[in-house]
């Protein structure tokens, strides 16, 4: 595969990583090229804003969830196609996993994907002392080719001037030049920027800012000579169809008579925002015919469900209108009570318990959940406690947690997962069809979890 490409970086969080990947994303987006937009780790949040500057499904390419040899193939399998693609990296350049060198990092994946990174630098409180940190960041791994800096954050013409003759020295071009701008800020709360699909109008407006004021600083011109510079990626591109053929049988599942699936219904709407683009792909590849579904707005599963997936999200945000949707929860009872199969990750927890912040959840794990100051965030070592509908016990997975609540208690009667890293625990739920866990996964890294699911649903 030979694609342009580009990887976003910074020396740290906060630099302006997300400003100007997806204004870069709208601005490419925006001259009629097919842009590929990607983020590495496992955020949910920010591929939402990729989205909405490209038109195409943010991907989230994660080293440690899904292991370094699957970051190529997943890379290629949504820049197929594509004019180019641009990744927007996590943290800082070289932070990865806790204790595990490069592995997860920024770093990790340009090399993988043989890409050039564009450093973007907050100059807002230095001057010649820029070009240390540029030579320094540069100069670290010798296998990670940084093309250029894009300076953020920039007060007045005599702070770039300044920035610039500094930089003349380190060999690297600035290939951006952005001021100050407020209008480009995207809100916050207790985990990260608040999602698209809670702003949707706003968000537009963001996107649009950053298209802006990315067109108005950067080169755009150069940027894209410097992503098409990358080499030819060698190597497969991963196929959902093929991915659950691997796991044994015949591809796709058989439907029943009139062609369709096990209808599996997927909890979407602003309370459930965290979903990874491949799980439906691999949901579909397995026989399934997927069905959106709005907790906040649908009083009724959609017809026919006969599995049920519940993603991350905020249901602490919007709890009065889930608890008061008392129709949408009596349907969830009676499919769960029914045995049908039912995968909920973390806010899908929390909606399955008896309550959350004391107010009537859907009462199918008998939990009380409540927002707390602690935050739980970092990648998860786990295998499978009980058989379930998602994994046979034995099943190792790596995954990540990345919550601000607390459920009491934590697992059920037969647990989810035993957690292996930061400490050993078991967690979560497995109650019949249920699998009701803390844990994000990606199924790209274990697809016969989709498959599984899917095998449970029937015909």
């Amino acid at each position: 595969m030979n694609v342009p490409r580009l990887v976003i970086a910074a020396p740290s969080s906060g630099s302006g990583k997300t400003t100007v990947a997806t204004g870069l994303m709208a601005a490419f987006a925006g001259r009629g090229l097919a842009v590929s937009p990607h983020k590495v780790g496992p955020d949910y949040i920010d591929p939402g804003y990729h989205t909405l500057a490209t038109g195409r499904p943010g991907r989230n390419l994660d080293a440690y969830m899904c292991g370094p040899d699957l970051v190529a193939p997943l890379f290629a399998h949504g820049a197929r196609g594509c004019d180019l693609a641009v990744v927007e990296g996590v943290m800082g350049l070289y932070d990865g996993a806790a204790g595990q060198g490069e592995l997860a990092s920024t770093a990790q994946v340009a090399k993988v994907l043989r890409a050039p990174v564009v450093l973007v630098v907050d100059a807002s409180s230095q001057s010649r002392s820029v070009a240390a940190l540029v030579h320094g960041f540069a100069s670290w791994d010798p296998q990670v080719r940084i093309g250029g800096v894009i300076l953020n954050k920039v007060a007045s013409q005599r702070h770039e001037a300044l920035l610039r003759d500094a930089l003349d020295e380190s060999g690297l071009p600035v290939l951006g030049v952005l001021r100050r701008a407020e209008q480009v800020a995207v809100p916050s709360r207790h985990l990260g920027l608040v999602p698209v699909a809670e702003r949707r109008g706003d968000a537009v407006g963001a996107v649009e800012a950053m298209r802006e004021q990315v067109v108005a600083g950067c080169d755009l011109d150069a940027l894209m000579a410097l992503a098409g510079s990358a080499p030819a990626l060698p190597g497969e591109v991963w196929d959902a169809t093929e991915a659950i053929g691997a796991c044994g049988g015949p591809v796709p599942l058989s439907a029943p008579a009139g062609g369709r699936g096990p209808v599996v219904a997927v909890a979407s709407g602003a309370a459930f925002t965290f979903s990874y683009a491949e799980h439906t792909e691999l949901l579909t590849a397995a026989g399934a015919e997927v069905v959106p579904f709005d907790p906040l707005r649908d009083e009724a599963l959609p017809r026919g469900t006969r599995g049920l997936v519940i993603g991350g999200g905020f249901p602490e945000v919007y709890a009065s209108e889930l608890s008061a949707n008392t129709a949408l929860r009596k349907a969830v009872v009676e499919l769960a009570e029914s045995g049908a199969p039912v995968s909920a990750e973390c806010a899908g927890l929390l909606y399955l318990a008896r309550s959350l912040d004391g107010l009537p959840m859907c009462g199918v794990l008998d939990a009380e959940a409540r927002m707390s100051k602690r935050l739980t965030l970092g990648y998860r070592q786990a295998v499978a406690v009980s058989d379930s509908v998602l994994a046979a016990p034995g099943t190792r997975v790596r995954g990540h947690e990345f919550h601000r609540t607390v459920l009491e208690p934590g697992a059920g009667a037969a647990p989810a997962w035993g957690m292996h890293q930061p400490e050993r625990r078991v967690e979560g739920f497995v109650q019949g069809g249920v699998h009701a866990s803390y844990l994000h996964t990606h199924w790209a890294s274990e697809p016969g979890m989709a498959r599984r699911f899917v095998e449970r649903c029937g015909g």
